[in-house]
């Protein structure tokens, strides 16, 4: 059956994506906090915890997904952080907010000049949502610890 190969595919690209946003924003917590309130949502004490914390949950997710370690809740956290996500970028969009997303790094105020890039941004993210989807509708895939658990049981039927 291709649905739990196509499962794979999609649990292990999701899982890259996830510990990828993680790891770049490891190294520099602050830098992470500034980047969330660059969003103007939040108060700055609030920003900084957010910022501190959302690396650290980004890498959980990948790993929890990598593995296939309950791949439906991972994959339904995946995507309600993303629809925030998404949220977040149309909010400072409507706002004429100049700002990196952050996702993948720093983030924070652009240089002035410098256009941020929303539509792309937010058509990733919804990219990444459907496959968040896809997992949440299809969590069994093959190579997954869910599947040992399961007793081999691979496919949804």
């Amino acid at each position: 059956m291709v649905r739990p190969w196509l499962g794979t595919a999609v649990r292990g690209g999701l899982a890259l994506v996830w510990l990828y946003a993680g790891a770049t924003k490891v190294g520099d917590l602050a830098a992470s906090g500034r980047a969330v309130h660059a969003y103007q949502i939040m108060p700055y004490e609030l920003s900084q915890v957010v910022g501190a914390a959302l690396p650290f949950v980004e890498i959980a997710l990948g790993v929890l997904l990598l593995l296939g370690v309950a791949t439906r809740l991972a994959a339904g956290v995946s995507a309600a952080l993303l629809v925030i996500f998404i949220a977040g970028i149309v909010s400072a969009w409507a706002r004429g907010l100049a700002i990196d997303c952050g996702c993948f790094g720093t983030g924070g105020e652009l240089p002035a000049g410098e256009e941020p890039s929303y539509a792309l941004d937010i058509a990733r993210d919804v990219g990444f949502l459907l496959l968040a989807g896809f997992l949440v509708v299809w969590p069994r895939t093959r190579w997954s610890v869910d599947s040992v658990i399961n007793g081999g049981e691979e496919s949804d039927e």
